[in-house]
């Protein structure tokens, strides 16, 4: 099975959806199901990347909890992740014991 943590907002997201057309996918739609923390921590250690490499910079949560503060440690960027999903990049898939962030979509086709 392959899972998409997804958000349909996103031009990436759906071009990676579609990649994964025809293909038995379970698509969570993160914003509305976020992750938690010891999910963050499982998908990280999937991908192979810290925290820090996932988060999404560009969010006005991102300034507004100083995230670019360089002494956060992985543990509490997890942690505003898990409260903040809108910071997760995005789109990530899972398959077979593999992760890959889409971006670009084709990425992810190296799990599959």
């Amino acid at each position: 099975m392959i899972r998409i943590y997804h958000n349909s907002r996103c031009s990436k997201s759906r071009a990676t959806l579609a990649l994964l057309e025809g293909r038995e996918v379970e698509v969570v739609n993160y914003l509305d199901t976020p992750p938690d923390a010891a999910e963050l921590k499982r998908l990280l250690k999937l991908l192979g990347i810290p925290a820090r490499q996932l988060l999404r910079t560009g969010e006005d949560a991102y300034r507004q909890l100083g995230l670019a503060n360089p002494s956060m440690d992985d543990e509490a960027l997890i942690a505003a992740m898990a409260a903040h999903p809108i910071l997760i990049e995005r789109p990530i898939v899972v398959a077979d014991g593999k992760a890959a962030i889409g971006r670009p979509p084709e990425a992810v086709l190296a799990i599959l």
